[in-house]
Parts: C-alpha cells; structure tokens; sequence
C-alpha cells in the first residue's frame, strides 16, 4: 500500500499537511440550517473536511429499554441507545444536499456508515471516502462492505487491541481496500488526557505501513497539536456551534474560535517540526553577532602581556574565538604588544602576537 491515501486530489500522509476533519455527529440538532451554518463554521475555520453520520435508530439497535440496552456510566447515562440514536441521527435526504453545499464551499464531505444500506446510499452521492468508527471497528461484514467501495477508508482503533486491528486491516486488504488510514482513538466522552496513548500513533505507522492520525474526543486543541508532533497525518474533532446546545455531543465538541486555534496550532506545529538540520537558520543570522569573542576588557601599554586580567570572553563575536582564551597568559616578550591597546579593542590582536 501507498505511504498515503488521496481524498479529491489531496494527498493525506507523511510529508503533507494534516487533514483537518471537522466531525458534525449530532450537533445539527435535527435543523437542516444549523447543519448548513456548521459546514460554513469549519470552512472559516480552516478545515480541509466536514463529517457526517449516516445511520437510523433500526441500523443501530432496536427499541428495547432491558438493561442490556441502557446506557451506564457515560453522558447519556439511563437513556436506551434507540433513544440516544433517534435523536442523534440526521436525516438522510439532507446529506445530499449538504454534501453539495461543502463542495461549493471547498469542503470535503463524507460520512460514517454504520450497515450496507448506508455504504449503498453514500455511494450514490459520490462521497470521496468512507469513515468507520471504532464501535464498528470489528464489523466484518461492514468492512468487506466498505472496502468494496474501493475508496479510501479512515478506521477509528478505539477500544481494538493490537490482534484486533491487525484483523480490522487483513479484512479491508483482503476485500480490495487499497487506500486505508488508521486513527488513534480513545472511545470516552470525553476522553481524558492520560489515557490518549499518543505514542501509539507512529507505532501504528510502522506496524501497518499506513497514514496513522488522531480521532480526538478529549477538551480543548492541546492533544490534537502534541497528536501532529508525533506524526499524525489527520485530525478528526467534533464541532459544534455552541456547547450551550445541549445535543449529545456538544459536551466534548470544540466551539468555532477553539477549533480555529486547533487549526492554527496544527499548522505551526508542522511548521517547527521542520527537518534535521544543523547550522545557522536564516532567522538566526543576525543574532550570531551577539556571541562571545575575546576582547581587551583593559587598557594594555606596549610591552605588557596579554593575561587573563586584561582578556576575557565576553559578546560581541567579533573578537578572536573563545577557543584561543587559554593560550592567553603572562610569558616570554612574544606575548607582549608593542603598541598601546585599549579597553574594548578586539582580540584579534592575539592571532598575531602568539
């Protein structure tokens, strides 16, 4: 496989700018015009891609409140997962359209299938690439699904041991997926720092040989920015207009202005990462000159000797280097001047009284 994957054109890998996702999940609201003023948020924002979900309550579950359907433990705690989904869930004949909006916009668009029906209906609309969550990271079925497609698949690792996505990527390989990602991903909501492992991420690189990138539900930009550091070629977060809406993700959703700091802080991460280099940067030349030198620190009358009372190291650089400072001792006539120097003058004087 490619050390990258490509989305429109867009090369996504090691040695290309991070691909910043903006993930809408369920923060539309069930309104068709927040999910638009969403699309048009992430473009401000600096995104290369906004995400959708495309599932139904009967895709995901079934309407039953046994306790084997009840969520424990977790923001949505004591709600069945029907309940959860039924409000989460965007209405399918919107997803056209508002993939049409983002491409106007130059915005990606893709989404999350989570059965075949789905993978069929996004494949009508011609979405660029297929994103599969960590909850069905162990879908067999739905992976052969996917890779059918042949698009370029971005697989969220949340909750899969090593064996587990060694299985994940065998089964899109050996199902003619050929473009494939793997995200880092920490299944909590939120996610708490300690527990991001982002040293995963290279790891995961060469152990597959693919693009590794982070799918990120902690607060805040800083993981996303140490994520980049680390090599992560994508970036996935939830965005939301407003955490004052209460939808089932705004919790862990970052708002506009924090999303384009996230942005901003990718992007001179990848900058300062720059390459090995060693020497003197464009930036620095003018601040070599404030480096030490040996200077005469003393008036010296002709026939005095250069000692270390009279020579010292100190800036500017303009004097002889610092290296010569310990051959600079009382002794015989040839350490003496035979002119007169004075306090200030540059060591240079050294060179040719030795």
């Amino acid at each position: 496989m490619p050390p990258y994957i490509e989305i429109n054109g867009r090369k996504i890998g090691p040695g290309h700018p991070a691909y910043i996702i903006a993930e809408m999940s369920a923060n539309h609201g069930q309104d068709f015009n927040q999910a638009v003023e969403l699309i048009e948020a992430a473009k401000t924002c600096g995104a290369d891609a906004i995400k959708l979900q495309t599932y139904t309550p009967d895709t995901l579950t079934i309407d039953c409140d046994n306790d084997y359907f009840r969520i424990h433990g977790t923001l949505w705690d004591g709600r069945t997962l029907f309940e959860l989904y039924n409000e989460a869930s965007m209405p399918w004949e919107w997803q056209p359209k508002l993939k049409k909006i983002a491409n106007e916009m130059g915005l990606d668009l893709f989404s999350t299938p989570f059965d075949d029906s789905a993978v069929d209906f996004l494949e009508s609309m011609g979405v660029p690439a297929h994103k599969v969550a960590s909850f069905e990271n162990g879908d067999i079925g739905l992976l052969r699904r996917i890779a059918k497609t042949g698009k370029p698949i971005l697989a969220s690792t949340g909750m899969a041991t090593l064996a587990e996505i060694d299985e994940l990527v065998r089964t899109i390989r050996e199902a003619g997926g050929e473009q494939l990602a793997l995200l880092k991903c920490t299944s909590a909501y939120p996610a708490p720092p300690d527990e991001m492992n982002l040293r995963t991420i290279p790891h995961l690189a060469e152990a597959f040989g693919v693009p590794t990138g982070l799918s990120d539900h902690t607060l805040g930009s800083v993981v996303p920015v140490a994520a980049v550091s680390l090599g992560a070629c994508i970036i996935e977060k939830h965005f939301t207009l407003s955490r004052e809406f209460t939808g089932p993700d705004s919790a862990f959703s970052l708002e506009p202005e924090e999303f384009e700091a996230m942005v901003e802080g990718v992007r001179i991460a990848e900058k300062a990462l720059g390459r090995i280099y060693y020497g003197l940067s464009p930036a620095e030349t003018k601040s070599r000159g404030f480096r030490r030198s040996l200077f005469v620190i003393k008036d010296v009358r002709a026939g005095e000797a250069f000692t270390t009372e009279n020579v010292r190291s100190i800036r500017p650089a303009y004097g002889l280097h610092t290296r010569h400072l310990q051959e600079v001792k009382p002794g015989p006539p040839h350490s003496c001047v035979d002119f007169n120097v004075k306090r200030g003058d540059l060591g240079m004087f050294l060179a040719c009284k030795r």
